[in-house]
């Protein structure tokens, strides 16, 4: 937790934010899990079902997710105020993606003896984890959380976030598809380049046929946006880690990255878009 003030600040956020378990604990973060429900039962996101678990339940059926508990919610909100916590910033991912910023609000208002501020991201995966870690530097820094949320506005507005995946089937079945459908000639082997945009759903930002020309047509338009800036890069995959580093470093070698990191997306992210995701987030540093 993090000393402002009077205050002593925790930040919450939910296990979408692909950080990983040694980055979470680095900078003292709280993640709540979404749920994944399969015909063997129901799982905490990332607590009691890995990647790996999920991609081989792909294999013979498409699992469900579902908001995190209201009562653990609850129960982590009294946790931090029992630690001493006075205040939460939680941020949550895009609430046009998942309910669970409306919830995450329905609780902090029910909450007593601890103010929550709550903060729609608008995004997810790593475009909500580098938000998060910029909440955590700026709090650490003695920044109220006020200036943090304004902060956190602010380079929201600069960041970019875009994947490929090697089919829509899973955006499709899972109800996600947002503005993506209607551009794709399946035919033709056409991919399109999806982004989340200023309203955090998914739309279209550019296509091209096959999964390898669409990759390439992601890296021009990052390479284009943030030349000559610095910036920090989160680069996300779906049980491809070789190739995720690997585009990495052409990243690296493009863009002046001041820092950069390889996370696999969670499993309740991976139920939507299935194995093979490469993507990429960009937040520019000013």
């Amino acid at each position: 937790m993090y000393r402002v003030g009077e205050d002593l600040v925790a930040i919450v956020t939910d296990t979408a934010c692909d950080l990983s378990d040694a980055q979470l604990a680095q900078h003292d973060i709280r993640a709540i899990p979404l749920r994944i429900i399969t015909s063997d039962g129901e799982f905490r996101d990332r607590f009691d079902i890995t990647p790996e678990q999920l991609y081989a339940r792909l294999k013979t059926e498409l699992p469900k997710t579902s908001l995190p508990l209201p009562e653990e919610l609850s129960a982590l909100y009294r946790q931090l105020r029992e630690e001493g916590a006075t205040r939460v910033l939680h941020l949550c991912m895009s609430g046009n993606l998942s309910g669970t910023c409306n919830m995450v609000s329905i609780i902090a208002g029910e909450t007593e003896g601890l103010q929550v501020d709550v903060f729609d991201t608008r995004t997810l995966s790593c475009g909500l984890g580098l938000l998060v870690l910029e909440a955590a530097e700026c709090l650490s820094r003695g920044m109220t959380v006020e200036a943090v949320i304004t902060r956190l506005q602010k380079l929201r507005k600069h960041q970019l976030g875009c994947f490929v995946i090697r089919t829509l089937e899973y955006l499709r079945k899972g109800g996600r598809i947002g503005l993506v459908e209607g551009v794709v000639g399946t035919l033709l082997k056409i991919k399109p380049v999806i982004h989340v945009n200023d309203d955090g759903v998914y739309a279209t930002l550019a296509k091209a046929r096959g999964f390898s020309r669409a990759l390439d047509a992601m890296q021009e338009e990052f390479f284009r946006r943030y030349q000559g800036h610095k910036v920090r890069v989160a680069i996300v995959h779906g049980n491809a880690e070789e190739e995720a580093h690997a585009l990495l470093e052409v990243f690296q070698q493009n863009l002046e990255v001041v820092s950069g990191f390889v996370s696999p997306v969670s499993p309740a992210l991976a139920i939507h878009t299935g194995p093979g995701l490469l993507g990429a987030i960009v937040q520019h540093i000013d």
